[in-house]
C-alpha cells in the first residue's frame, strides 16, 4: 500500500484520480486532500476514501468543513499554512493540481519532502521552473508529469538519452477558436471560451487553450522538463487531439504518444509509474477517427504563443511575470470585464513595462508574481475607464 495526497481534490483532474484510487483502494492509502473553496465537495470525498486530513486554502471556510467532517474521523485543516504542512507530511506520492500560482507553495513542500510529485499545477513550474527542479534534485524527489503533452514526452523518452532528441513536438488542439477570424474573436464571450471542443477541463485552464496561452505555458514547462533547449521545441496544432505529443531523435524516427482526450490516462501513468493499471478510459478507435490533421500555429490570432516563448527566452522574471498576469487578465475576462482579445495585450503590456532578474529564491517568484498583478489590474482600469 502507497501513501497518496491530492492537492486539487475538487477540481477536473483531482476528481478524475480519486476516481483512479477509489478503483485500486487496497492499494492506496489518502493522507490529504485538499480544496480552495469547495467545503462539500472536499468533505464527500474525504470520506468516501477515509482520508486522514481534508485541508481548505479559505481560512473562512474551516468552521464550515469541520461541521461537515464531524464524526468522520477526518481532521479538518484550513488555511495556506496548512496546505504547506500537508504537502510536507511526506505521503509517497502527491498530486498536485491546484490551480494557478496558489499552488507554488505546497508543491514546493511537497518536492522538498523527497516523495513522488504528479505535477498537473502548470503555473507553479511556470512561475519557478529552476526552483522546484533544484528542490527535486536535492531531495531526491521525482517528478512526473501530469499534463497529456508533457506526460506524451516522457512516454516516448522512455529512458532515451535527452542528446540523441532532435525536437520535441508539443501538439496542440488549437482550441474552439481555431478557425475563427481575428475580428471575430473580439465577440467572444466567456461560455464560449470554455467549451473546449475535446477536454473537459475547468473554466481558467479551458480559457488559456482557447487563447493557446496553455501551449505557451506548456512550452516553458517542457523547457524545464525537458532541457533540449528552446530552438528544439515546437508547437504543432493538431485538432483531433489524438497524438498528445512527440519526440524526434536524430536519426529521424519520431515518437509519438496517442490517446482518448481523457486525463485519466496520464493520470494513470503517474499514479502505477513505472508500472500500468487498467482505467475505464474508452480505446482508442482510429478507423472511426479516419483521419489526423496537423498544421502550424497562427501566431497573429494567437499572440500568447510568441509572449511564452520570448518569456522562455528572457532568463529573468518574465515567465513568473507572465503567469500573473495572465491570472488576472483570464479571471477578469470570465467576470465579463474585459474582451476575449484583451487577455493577450494585457499580458504583453505588463511584460513591457515590468521586468525583475531570475528569481534566486520563492519570495523573490512570489514578489515578482504579486507585483505582475497590482500592474495587471491597472492595465485593466485604463481599459474599463
Amino acid at each position: 500500500m502507497r501513501s497518496v495526497s491530492v492537492f486539487g481534490a475538487t477540481g477536473s483532474v483531482g476528481m478524475s484520480t480519486l476516481d483512479l484510487i477509489q478503483r485500486e483502494p487496497d492499494a492506496h492509502e489518502v493522507i490529504a486532500l485538499t480544496a480552495n473553496r469547495d467545503v462539500a465537495g472536499l468533505a464527500a470525498a474525504a470520506r468516501a476514501v477515509g482520508a486522514k486530513v481534508a485541508v481548505v486554502a479559505d481560512e473562512a471556510q474551516y468552521g464550515a468543513l469541520k461541521d461537515a467532517l464531524a464524526g468522520s474521523g477526518v481532521e479538518a485543516a484550513a488555511g495556506e499554512g496548512a496546505l504547506v504542512d500537508a504537502a510536507a507530511a511526506g505521503a509517497d506520492w502527491t498530486m498536485a493540481a491546484i490551480v494557478g500560482c496558489a499552488g507554488l507553495k505546497p508543491t514546493i513542500a511537497a518536492l522538498q519532502a523527497g516523495g513522488t510529485v504528479a505535477l498537473a499545477n502548470k503555473e507553479s513550474l511556470v512561475s519557478a521552473g529552476a526552483l522546484m527542479m533544484q528542490a527535486a534534485t536535492a531531495s531526491g524527489a521525482t517528478l512526473l508529469p501530469v499534463d497529456s503533452e508533457h506526460n506524451a514526452i516522457f512516454q516516448c523518452l522512455a529512458g532515451s538519452s535527452l542528446d540523441d532528441v532532435a525536437r520535441i513536438i508539443l501538439t496542440a488542439s488549437g482550441g474552439p477558436f481555431r478557425t475563427l477570424g481575428y475580428e471575430d474573436m473580439r465577440a467572444i464571450t466567456p461560455a464560449q471560451a470554455v467549451a473546449h471542443p475535446n477536454w473537459s477541463m475547468g473554466a481558467k485552464i479551458s480559457v488559456d487553450s482557447a487563447t493557446m496561452m496553455n501551449k505557451g505555458l506548456e512550452l516553458i514547462e517542457a523547457a524545464h522538463l525537458f532541457p533540449v533547449g528552446l530552438d528544439r521545441i515546437e508547437i504543432l496544432v493538431h485538432p483531433q487531439s489524438v497524438i498528445h505529443s512527440m519526440v524526434e531523435y536524430r536519426d529521424r524516427s519520431t515518437l509519438a504518444q496517442l490517446g482518448s482526450p481523457d486525463m485519466r490516462i496520464p493520470i494513470a501513468h503517474a499514479l502505477a509509474w513505472p508500472a500500468r493499471i487498467a482505467t475505464p478510459c474508452q480505446p482508442l478507435d482510429l478507423a472511426r477517427i479516419g483521419r489526423l490533421d496537423f498544421e502550424a500555429p497562427d501566431d497573429r490570432r494567437f499572440p500568447a504563443l510568441r509572449l511564452a516563448r520570448a518569456a522562455a527566452q528572457a532568463g529573468d522574471a518574465s515567465a513568473a511575470i507572465l503567469n500573473a498576469a495572465n491570472e488576472v487578465a483570464v479571471a477578469a475576462f470570465l467576470a465579463g470585464r474585459i474582451g476575449f482579445l484583451d487577455i493577450a495585450m494585457i499580458v504583453e503590456d505588463v511584460l513591457n513595462r515590468y521586468s525583475a532578474p531570475m528569481p534566486a529564491c520563492m519570495d523573490d517568484v512570489l514578489h515578482a508574481d504579486a507585483t505582475a498583478r497590482v500592474m495587471a489590474g491597472d492595465v485593466m482600469e485604463r481599459l474599463t475607464v
